[in-house]
């Protein structure tokens, strides 16, 4: 039985809680083998805290596979961490940090298949030291300087911002014929080799309403999209485009592509959650190995309340695990 290398995330978020969840409910959510790296004292105690009373062993990865059906298997780390819901603290972050390290040595070891990360906050981790931008770019590092694609990927659409947390009035001077090029070609293979689509179809977004107007409303579909769009043509990739981003998501218009590559955060984010809000997972394209990661953060607000939901993360690995069986598949 192939197994998914889970992160600890931020332990004073709501991760310790719907991984714990997602074990318990693995037979009636068809959860995928998983094992954690954390601390299985912390996760003791979680477990006892939260209400849930559910069995918790110390593995390897080794023989997680062997416990899963009657234990959830916690791969200790070094770091140890302390039971404070809704309390984060740059304490975690080595931990955190080593948990992240770790599991990627994993997948890249072919110890697990694939890596899921629990949520992370900044914050702590800046006022640790840490150097990265945030979680994604961390696990280009680890990957040896890949440039990671952030897609977010449901049952109703898969959508990929070119440009991602930076000011809506900054994207028009940020947003680069190269970096379209870039961000479609890699989805255009990861598609092929991750989720078996062999000839993937990629609808690209303008960035002005009504696709610029023919310039009416702003020239960079003429002077920065189109450019790109051709430079993907000549490479044999299948986009469309630029395409006015308020007609792009119609179950019409989604039938007609695989993929929609779109200019910025929200033009991508919007329609993806707001058309498989718990069924949306972001996948890091790009990457030499598969990550996916529930599409929400720490939820540092009702950590500890037992009210967290475990179906991001159940989506996010079974999303993991078909990504994982699709390029075994290819190879």
């Amino acid at each position: 039985m192939g197994l998914l290398a889970l992160t600890s995330g931020d332990p004073a978020g709501i991760g310790p809680e719907i991984t714990l969840k997602a074990w318990r409910d693995r037979q009636a959510l068809d959860t995928p083998a998983f094992y954690i790296l954390s601390d299985p004292v912390f996760f003791e105690t979680c477990s006892r805290e939260l209400g849930l009373h559910l069995p918790v062993e110390t593995a390897t990865p080794l023989d997680a596979a062997a416990i899963f059906h009657r234990a959830l298997p916690v791969v200790p780390l070094d770091a140890q961490f302390a039971y404070a819901p809704g309390n984060p603290s740059s304490q975690n972050a080595n931990g955190i940090i080593e948990s992240i390290e770790r599991a990627v040595k994993d997948v890249n070891a072919g110890i697990a298949d694939a890596l899921v990360t629990c949520p992370i906050a900044k914050k702590p981790l800046y006022d640790a030291g840490f150097k990265y931008p945030g979680h994604t770019e961390f696990l280009g590092h680890l990957a040896g300087g890949a440039q990671p694609v952030m897609m977010l990927s449901g049952p109703e659409l898969r959508a990929v911002p070119v440009t991602i947390h930076i000011p809506l009035s900054e994207v028009p001077r940020a947003l680069t014929t190269a970096d379209i090029v870039e961000t479609t070609a890699a989805t255009a293979a990861d598609l092929r080799d991750k989720f078996g689509i062999e000839a993937p179809r990629i609808a690209i977004s303008g960035l002005n309403p009504h696709a610029g107007e023919g310039g009416a409303m702003g020239r960079e579909e003429i002077e920065i999209i189109q450019p790109a769009i051709d430079e993907l043509r000549s490479r044999g990739i299948d986009v469309r485009g630029p395409l006015p981003a308020d007609t792009m998501f119609h179950p019409q218009a989604r039938a007609s592509y695989d993929a929609a590559v779109c200019m910025y955060h929200d033009q991508a984010l919007i329609p993806a959650k707001a058309l498989g809000f718990d069924e949306t997972v972001n996948v890091t394209l790009g990457l030499p190995f598969i990550r996916t990661s529930p599409d929400h953060g720490t939820a540092f607000d009702i950590a500890g309340t037992g009210i967290a939901r475990p179906d991001s993360l159940v989506a996010a690995l079974k999303m993991a695990r078909y990504m994982a069986d699709r390029k075994a598949a290819r190879i």
